[in-house]
């Protein structure tokens, strides 16, 4: 049994953090139902870029329908035989999927006790997954407990930061993307400023 994480070490800042990384990846790991485009709809935004791009997908998420949100997640990462877009990393960094990427990132899941959900099939290295892991080492719900700064960090530069910005630029972009196209703006921004943060940490 994996033991709670202790909430009251992380710093405020650092829960919305790990609170955006996993809304991210619940959004990215299947097309939302009502409940979820109402949770999006009811955000709101400040006058940043991401303020205003959390902003955009409020708006969008109010007008939207389950069903044609369901429809662009096909289009986007399913489609016939390959979706418009492949969230991988190892496709992203090496133009194939289940390459070297994917290798480096099991043996680090390996090291900080990170498994891999029985009921998901994807390899490890797709955006919803890292986005998740990412929120859980702020939070430290993986073995080890809260991850300091720098480790986070390290993971970040590893596995996030090389080809998640670029992603979420496709994504916004992508042709298919109605809802998506704010949730793609939500997480360019975001990874932006995570670069720019851990960019600033010493080493």
């Amino acid at each position: 049994m994996t033991a709670m994480p202790d909430i009251a070490q992380v710093h405020p800042e650092d829960r919305m953090r790990a609170d955006l990384y996993n809304f991210l990846g619940v959004l990215l790991a299947g097309p939302p139902d009502e409940m979820l485009l109402a949770q999006c709809a009811s955000l709101s935004g400040d006058d940043t870029a991401l303020g205003q791009a959390i902003a955009q997908l409020a708006q969008v998420a109010r007008v939207s329908k389950p069903k044609a949100v369901t429809r662009e997640f096909n289009a986007l990462f399913i489609g016939l035989g390959r979706g418009e877009l492949l969230p991988f990393a190892s496709y992203y960094l090496t133009g194939f999927l289940n390459e070297k990427p994917l290798a480096v990132l099991r043996a680090d899941m390996s090291a900080r006790g990170i498994a891999r959900a029985e009921n998901v099939y994807e390899p490890e290295d797709n955006i919803a997954s890292l986005m998740e892991m990412m929120g859980g080492l702020i939070v430290g719900r993986f073995a080890g407990g809260v991850a300091d700064l720098n480790a986070q960090k390290t993971f970040f530069n590893k596995h996030v930061g090389p080809w998640a910005g670029h992603f979420y630029s496709d994504l916004e972009a992508a042709k298919n993307s109605v809802l998506y196209a704010s949730v793609g703006a939500v997480g360019r921004e975001f990874m932006g400023i995570e670069r720019e943060a851990f960019r600033m940490i010493a080493e």
